[in-house]
């Protein structure tokens, strides 16, 4: 596990100056925010040995100076995102911290802000959350980037779905424009100034989150980009425990939504040379919760990161200050209380774990289809239906009401059925469903090639190019599956749009697509062959099978049906409750509930067990539906002449092995306790401790039959040297 920091597997994002109750030792750090004492904090994370980034928000901060005049004499409130009604759309709770239009002069300040981070010598620079609400695209300026975009008079997005869908397109252009415009200056300016290649990264929620809470944002629009760098997917609890409706129910299903937002991050640069950090968080931003709520939800975001193994790069926590020194409800209700000492070295265990998953064996077990479920950043863009009446009550991201809400007419367009009638009835029998990024298959030639079966609709979505349908009609002829489902009634068919402009316009972009798969626009329902491969065609609102059994079992009996009917023995529909999968010697499992079966995945062998605070090792674990584990396979991999540290909740360092000898040097946060888990084919006769100075024997467990060493010993972020000694 020991390895250079350089190699940025792990890192965290702080506000706070350096803290010891928080230094977690990940590889790097991103100071947050541009404020006067910025490079002072940059400095004192560089000294504690941290590759240092600067993170920063650019659709909101605290840009009063720009917003009221002090920055070029003129104030800027009119470049505030702004509702129907007028209303100022706002960050969190304050008052003063609007949401931005990025507009040529915002983007320069920003500019002109963030050239301190590198002139106090940054590695990487992270450009957060470029975001544009729905219920924005009201303001002055926004009406006036709308003449210049389009040249022409601008009109409310409410007024019609034609105005919804451009006014959301020209949202995702700006904050395009607005970043490649700011990353190229400062890459500039980092050569000029200092010869130093200046990297960019967008965090970013995955595109299903932002779709379902009515956010705009450029997404895929960032890969056209040469200045951008890659993305930190930021998915967490707070994310995936929206709600969402299956099989006519609706509640909250965090593995499910965690696997499907991590899988469309993974799917986003899956082919490509950027980078992807996954992001979890052990809390989440809503602070009434308990612990064990906290607890429960983050080992469900881990396990659904883990399963998506084209990714092995992490972002371990955000605010580990509020993890660490936060205190929460407890469980009776009686005040607040601390993280407690078991959590907090289960997160240890697992943060430390987390660098070492750039494994090379990566098997499936009992995995025989892969599905992709198709999405386009389009989504994003028919998130508000004119005439829908709205809400009473509003749920809240970052302290931003949403108008949305259960009880109202508008709950289900929040609920994003379509989307997920696609997905979970699949996913909830086993399948490894995959978002696929629509616009990729226009940029990458071998996009769809990992694929065998990919599911379709245009009923809440649209594609952005008819040559994406000439693609997917060669993929289907060389021996793909392709699954339609739509009635073609979505109002947004009507859009302006290549599908329906000249003198041969198409109703619907399936029609044109149908065209091309040498079907006609009033198909039968059932299955087509065309060439090697198979087109399957479900006439139904794709919403309907979120929200009924009848609409699941007809989208699941379709999909089986087409794979039956390709004949390919190599591909089989084999419904199952969990998923398993062996990354290197870790195994990452999870057994789904509301599934095909309520049985417990059942393993058997020799395993350390990651999700226990103390790296306890178990022949026999049952996993029971809606419950998930971490696992070191023992067995995998043969003891070695020398000693391994296999887990353990701190970072180690400075290894040294000799015939008499193993030794590390173990760091982490203040006020944790922390275990280690280590193999050795010999028992050691005794086991040291040194720190500051001082020397003393540690007890230890040993276990003959998986020659493993137990210790638990307090955590230092100045390190204790751990010696065994075995003569």
């Amino acid at each position: 596990m020991n390895r250079s920091r350089t190699e940025e597997r792990t890192g965290f994002q702080i506000g706070a100056p350096y803290g010891p109750t928080y230094d977690l030792q990940t590889d790097f750090v991103m100071v947050y925010g541009v404020g006067p004492d910025m490079p002072d904090r940059i400095r004192q994370w560089a000294d504690r040995g941290y590759e240092v980034h600067l993170m920063t928000g650019v659709s909101w901060g605290s840009y009063q100076d720009y917003l009221n005049g002090k920055v070029d004499g003129r104030e800027h409130w009119d470049e505030a995102q702004m509702n129907r009604y007028g209303e100022t759309i706002i960050h969190g709770t304050s008052k003063d911290i609007p949401y931005m239009v990025p507009t040529i002069a915002f983007t320069d300040f920003l500019t002109n802000r963030i050239k301190r981070a590198v002139d106090a010598g940054v590695e990487a620079i992270h450009l957060e959350e470029p975001e544009f609400w729905v219920e924005g695209g009201y303001s002055e300026a926004f009406k006036r980037e709308w003449q210049i975009y389009y040249n022409e008079p601008w009109v409310a997005p409410h007024e019609s779905v034609d105005a919804q869908f451009r006014s959301a397109k020209l949202k995702a252009y700006l904050y395009t424009r607005c970043l490649d415009r700011l990353c190229a200056a400062l890459k500039e300016y980092a050569m000029i100034a200092y010869n130093r290649h200046l990297r960019f990264y967008v965090p970013t929620h995955s595109l299903i989150n932002y779709t379902q809470w009515r956010i705009v944002s450029p997404e895929s629009w960032l890969l056209d980009l040469p200045t951008i760098d890659g993305y930190i997917a930021q998915i967490w609890t707070g994310t995936s425990r929206t709600p969402n409706v299956y099989e006519g129910k609706r509640k909250e299903r965090t593995f499910e939504t965690a696997f499907l937002e991590y899988g469309a991050m993974q799917e986003l640069v899956r082919g490509t040379n950027r980078r992807m950090w996954f992001l979890h968080d052990p809390i989440e931003d809503d602070p009434e919760h308990t612990w064990r709520d906290y607890r429960e939800n983050y080992l469900k975001t881990v396990v659904a990161s883990l399963l998506h193994p084209h990714i092995s790069h992490y972002e371990v926590a955000p605010w580990p200050s509020r993890i660490f020194e936060g205190k929460y409800p407890k469980e009776d209700g009686d005040g607040r209380e601390g993280i407690p000492d078991h959590y907090a070295t289960l997160l240890l265990n697992v943060m430390h774990t987390l660098g070492d998953m750039q494994q090379e064996v990566i098997r499936f077990q009992g995995e025989n289809c892969m599905i992709g479920v198709l999405l386009s950043d389009s989504a994003m863009y028919q998130r508000n239906v004119p005439g829908a009446s709205e809400s009473e009550t509003s749920f809240k991201y970052d302290g931003t009401v949403v108008e949305s809400a259960q009880g109202s007419d508008f709950r289900e367009l929040l609920d994003w059925s379509p989307f997920y009638g696609l997905t979970l009835p699949l996913l909830k029998h086993g399948m490894t469903v995959r978002p696929v990024q629509l616009e990729n298959i226009r940029r990458y030639p071998a996009y769809l090639d990992d694929y065998r079966v990919l599911v379709l609709s245009y009923e809440f979505m649209k594609p952005e190019s008819p040559d994406i349908h000439n693609a997917i009609t060669d993929w289907v002829r060389g021996g793909g599956i392709l699954v339609y489902v739509g009635d073609g009634r979505d109002p947004f068919h009507s859009v302006r749009a290549w599908w329906n402009q000249g003198k041969r316009g198409y109703a619907t972009p399936a029609e044109h697509l149908f065209g091309c798969l040498g079907l006609n626009a009033d198909a039968n329902e059932g299955i087509h062959s065309l060439g090697k491969g198979i087109v399957g065609y479900v006439r139904l609102d794709p919403a309907v099978c979120a929200k009924t059994k009848e609409g699941a079992d007809r989208l699941r009996r379709m999909v089986a049906d087409a794979i039956t009917a390709l004949g390919d023995q190599s591909l089989q529909w084999s419904p199952k409750n969990y998923f398993l999968l062996h990354r290197g010697p870790y195994v990452i499992a999870a057994v789904l509930d509301e599934s095909v079966s309520p049985e417990p995945l059942v393993l058997n062998g020799m395993y350390v067990n990651l999700f226990d605070p103390n790296l306890s090792v178990t022949e026999h674990i049952e996993i029971s539906p809606g419950d998930n584990a971490l696992l070191y396979d023992l067995n995998s991999v043969p003891v070695a002449e020398e000693p391994s540290v296999i887990a353990a909740s701190s970072r180690t360092e400075q290894l040294s092995s000799t015939h008499a000898e193993y030794s590390f040097t173990a760091k982490g946060p203040e006020r944790v306790q922390a275990v280690a888990c280590i193999r050795s084919k010999k028992k050691p006769a005794s086991v040291r401790l040194e720190h500051a100075g001082t020397q003393k024997e540690m007890a230890f467990t040993w276990h003959e039959q998986c020659r493993t060493l137990h210790l638990q010993y307090p955590n230092h972020p100045d390190g204790v040297t751990i010696t065994l000694l075995f003569s």
